[in-house]
C-alpha cells in the first residue's frame, strides 16, 4: 500500500514562474503519510485508514485547492497594507478556528530541499487540537482529531487566501500536510512558541497540542511577530525529559542532535512513523508534555 499522492506547486504555475528556492543547507521535506507509509507498520495501514480516510481526503483536496486557486491571485497585487486589513484578517483567522496568529519573514534554510515558495513572507496559523480526544492517546479517536484539524487547516488557509485576494493582495495558502517549508520552525521564528524536544512547538494555552499551518504572500509590510518570549523554554525541556522517556518508540532524544549545518534533530522519524502508524496519530508525547498536563504560567515562574 503506498502513500497517497499529495500535489506539486511547480505542476499549477507558469513555467517561468520564479521562486524563492531553499537554501544549499535545506533538508528533504517528508510529508506525515510519506513518513508513515515508508517506515510505519505496514499491516495496521489496511486496518485502521478508515477511520482516517475522510479527513486524509479533504486535507488532500485543501491541498489542490490551494495550489489551483494560485491562477486568481490579482495581476496587479498591492504590497502594503493598513492596520484595519491586519485586524480584520486576524479576526478573520480566530472566526475560522485559528488560536494564534504570527508574521515573519521565511528563512530559505526552512523550505524543503524538494520544495519551492511564491513569496517570502509568512501568515503563520497554528490550530489547537481538541484536549480530551488528546487526553485519549494513543488511540484511533486521538488520531482522528490529528487528521480532523489538518484538514480543517487546509479548509481555513484557503479562506484566509481568498480573503487576501478578494482584497487586492496575493496569497499561497500553504496546505497543512504536505507543505514547503518546516511550520514549527517558522512558528517558532514568528514568536508563537519554541520548538520542544518531542519537536511539536510548545505555545501558551494548549502546549504542543495543536498543527500549523501558513499563507505566504508578497506584502512588504507585516507586522512582524519574531520574538523571545518562549526562549526559556529549552532549558526546561532539558531537566524535564517526560516525552522522552514515555514515547512508546523511544524515538526522541535524550539530547537532542546538533546537525553539521547547525540544525537541530529532536527525534528519529523512523521510529516514531511505527506508533504513529498504529493509531494513525500517535499523540503520546503531546498528552505526556509537561506543557499540555500543567499550567503554562506556573511552568515559567519555576524556570525564571
Amino acid at each position: 500500500m503506498k502513500a497517497p499522492s499529495l500535489p506539486n506547486l511547480e505542476n499549477y504555475v507558469p513555467k517561468d514562474t520564479i521562486f524563492v528556492e531553499p537554501a544549499e543547507n535545506s533538508h528533504m521535506g517528508l510529508s506525515v503519510p510519506e513518513v508513515i507509509f515508508t517506515y510505519g507498520n505496514k499491516k495496521t495501514h489496511i486496518k485502521k485508514m478508515p477511520y482516517i480516510f475522510p479527513n486524509l481526503i479533504k486535507a488532500i483536496f485543501n491541498a489542490v485547492i490551494s495550489y489551483r486557486s494560485l491562477r486568481k491571485n490579482p495581476a496587479q497585487a498591492q504590497k502594503k497594507a493598513d492596520k484595519v486589513f491586519f485586524q480584520n484578517l486576524e479576526n478573520y483567522a480566530r472566526e475560522l478556528g485559528c488560536t494564534n496568529i504570527g508574521y515573519t519573514e521565511v528563512s530559505r534554510e526552512y523550505i524543503f530541499k524538494n520544495k519551492k515558495i511564491l513569496f517570502k513572507y509568512a501568515i503563520v496559523l497554528p490550530m489547537n487540537m481538541n484536549k480530551d480526544k488528546t487526553n485519549q492517546a494513543p488511540s484511533i479517536n486521538a488520531g482522528k482529531e490529528v487528521w480532523r484539524t489538518y484538514a480543517k487547516l487546509g479548509s481555513i488557509v484557503n479562506h484566509i487566501a481568498r480573503f487576501m485576494r478578494e482584497r487586492g493582495y496575493k496569497a499561497e495558502a500553504g496546505p497543512a500536510v504536505g507543505g514547503e517549508t518546516n511550520y514549527p520552525l517558522l512558528a517558532q521564528k514568528a514568536g508563537l512558541g519554541y520548538i520542544g524536544k518531542h519537536g511539536m512547538l510548545i505555545s501558551k494555552g494548549n502546549g504542543p497540542s495543536q498543527r500549523i499551518a501558513v499563507v505566504y504572500t508578497d506584502i512588504e509590510n507585516l507586522p512582524f511577530t519574531d520574538s523571545s518570549n518562549y526562549d526559556w523554554i529549552p532549558s526546561f525541556c532539558e531537566k524535564c525529559n517526560r516525552c522522552v522517556s514515555q514515547c512508546p518508540a523511544q524515538a526522541i532524544y535524550k539530547e537532542t542532535k546538533l546537525l553539521a549545518d547547525s540544525s537541530h534533530q529532536h527525534i528519529d522519524y523512523t521510529k516514531c512513523a511505527i506508533p504513529f502508524s498504529k493509531s494513525m496519530g500517535c499523540s503520546v508525547c503531546i498528552k505526556e508534555c509537561t506543557f499540555f498536563k500543567s499550567d503554562y504560567d506556573k511552568i515559567r515562574k519555576q524556570v525564571i
